[in-house]
C-alpha cells in the first residue's frame, strides 16, 4: 500500500519514466487545408510544404467545367463551374495533375511524408 502521510506507494524511477514518455511523445501536426483555384483555363499556384495527411481544396471559379485529375489516379475531382471539392493526399510523392477537358491545364503536387 502506501504510507498514508506520503501518498500511493509509486516507485520513483516508474513515475519519472512516464513523465519522461509523456514529454518525448511526438505531436502529430494536423492536417493542413490549401486552396488550388481554376480560373481562366488554368490551375492557379500549387501551396508548398504539402504533407500526407493535407487536405487540397479544389476550387473552379471558371465558367467552365474542369477536373483535376491525378496521373498516377490518386483522385479525380470533376468540377462545375463555382463548385468546390476536397482531396486528402495519402501518399508522399510527386503527383502531376491535369483537366480531363483542357488538357494544357497541368501542374504537380509535392507531398512529403
Amino acid at each position: 500500500m502506501g504510507d498514508p502521510e506520503r501518498g500511493p506507494a509509486y516507485p520513483r524511477r516508474a513515475v519519472l519514466a512516464l513523465a519522461g514518455a509523456a514529454i518525448a511523445a511526438p505531436v502529430s501536426a494536423a492536417p493542413r487545408v490549401v486552396t488550388v483555384t481554376m480560373r481562366d483555363m488554368a490551375f492557379g499556384a500549387v501551396p508548398t510544404g504539402l504533407r500526407v495527411g493535407d487536405i487540397v481544396e479544389w476550387v473552379n471559379l471558371d465558367l467552365f467545367r474542369h477536373t483535376a485529375t491525378a496521373r498516377n489516379k490518386a483522385f479525380d475531382v470533376d468540377l462545375v463551374p463555382r463548385a468546390r471539392a476536397r482531396t486528402v493526399l495519402r501518399q508522399p510523392g510527386v503527383v502531376a495533375f491535369y483537366c480531363r477537358f483542357h488538357p494544357g491545364m497541368t501542374g504537380v503536387l509535392e507531398v512529403a511524408k
